[in-house]
């Protein structure tokens, strides 16, 4: 799939269209869901994870871990500017946000308690990403032309 980076933010209409009412309330109202519950808490197949809103590039498989929490968890996005963070006071608790920094779709929050060697845990909601798997020509040379 083409991400979306280059190309118009979709509406809310359109966002409504083609996000099922869980991704939608995540993303768009900073929306939880159940942990243990999403697709890819405990998804091991290789690829990298894009917002689910507009297709940008967000995380690596080999920069995720089983964190115990029931949440796909990463030490580190593939470019940090890609993540916008964010404090957040919600719920009696200060914690620190994860939108994507090119639609603000939520996606998470990140906390100090990740493994080496960022220390961070960025712990996503299977409902805000996409895992784009890599194909098989990712894992084998090119044959040279000849």
């Amino acid at each position: 799939m083409v991400a979306m980076t280059d190309a118009k933010i979709p509406t809310e209409e359109e966002l409504r269209e083609r996000l099922t009412p869980l991704q939608f309330e995540v993303t768009q109202h900073a929306g939880t869901e159940r942990a243990f519950s999403g697709e890819y808490w405990d998804n091991h197949d290789p690829g990298v994870y894009s917002c689910i809103v507009c297709g940008t590039p967000l995380f690596r498989s080999d920069a995720k871990f089983d964190s115990g929490t029931g949440w796909p968890s990463f030490w580190e996005a593939i470019d940090p500017a890609k993540v916008e963070l964010i404090e957040d006071r919600s719920h009696f608790m200060r914690r620190t946000e994860a939108r994507c920094a090119t639609c603000g779709a939520h996606l998470g929050h990140v906390f100090n308690d990740g493994p080496q060697p960022t220390g961070d845990r960025f712990c996503m909601n299977s409902a805000s990403l996409r895992l784009e798997p890599d194909s098989p020509a990712d894992d084998a040379e090119t044959p040279a032309e000849g």
